[in-house]
């Protein structure tokens, strides 16, 4: 399974700016080796504006839905479609959005966990509903958002449903990057999975964010990284038969004892 992550920048409060900017990526990057499945990371349409949700926020998930389902149909890719500021009925959303290659929203997943040092539950409701299992070519994924990646428990309960792939979509800034490494390498080595992640790159608002997006596989080795400050793509293939030799070898999920815990 052939993976391209988008470690962007994003153009902050310009949402239609920064769809063409995913859509040029997009067209250059299928032209050169065209993925199974592509990444893109936290907030990516309008950054952390938060002030200004009523503004550039999307509205039931749209346009951002109808155009990620456009460009998965045009290009032939499922897409990770990180999250996006999302109004509905209740409230502003950082919502998770998962098309498959026919154009077809498979997951949709609201951040349970608001992140204080960027003043997220200020403006944002966390998520309502716990984080579930999806599918793409029958492969059963997860994707959290940013500050979920603290909470073992979260990604452990998917692990346990079976998940071989966590995507990890982030606005994770630069003076935390040293918890970003670790947490990931931690929730891959645990869990024996791939973890795929997409953080951003670039300052908004003071803030400067921590890139080091990567893919890595379940025995904790980190097959590909970006760098801390550039945009640029990562490429990897991963072999999903890892995942059950690993399981297999050290055999973390039948040493459990769950009810000791």
């Amino acid at each position: 399974m052939k993976y391209a992550v988008y470690q962007m920048d994003i153009v902050a409060g310009e949402p239609e700016q920064n769809r063409q900017k995913v859509k040029a990526w997009l067209d250059d990057t299928v032209k050169n080796g065209k993925p199974d499945i592509v990444v893109l990371p936290e907030m990516w349409t309008t950054a952390y504006t938060l002030p200004r949700l009523d503004e550039v926020a999307d509205r039931q998930g749209e346009p951002t839905v109808s155009f990620l389902q456009e460009v998965a149909k045009e290009y032939d890719v499922h897409i990770i479609g990180g999250s996006v500021a999302n109004r509905k009925e209740k409230g502003y959303y950082n919502t998770a959005l998962v098309m498959d290659r026919n154009g077809n929203l498979v997951h949709q997943y609201d951040k349970i966990h608001l992140v204080p040092m960027l003043d997220e539950p200020k403006y944002l409701s966390g998520g309502k509903n716990k984080a579930e299992v999806f599918e793409l070519e029958g492969v059963k994924m997860g994707v959290i958002i940013c500050y979920d990646l603290r909470f073992p428990e979260l990604v452990r309960k998917l692990a346990l449903e079976g998940i071989q792939v966590l995507h990890i979509v982030a606005e994770w800034p630069a003076a935390r990057k040293d918890h970003w490494t670790a947490l990931q390498l931690a929730r891959a080595i645990e869990n024996q999975m791939f973890v795929v992640s997409c953080n951003r790159v670039g300052s908004y608002d003071g803030v400067d964010f921590a890139g080091t997006s990567m893919i890595i596989d379940p025995w904790g080795k980190i097959v590909e990284q970006g760098s801390e400050d550039r945009e640029e793509t990562l490429r990897a293939e991963i072999s999903l038969d890892l995942v059950s030799k690993i399981r297999k070898d050290v055999p973390v999920f039948s040493s459990r004892v769950p009810e000791l815990y």
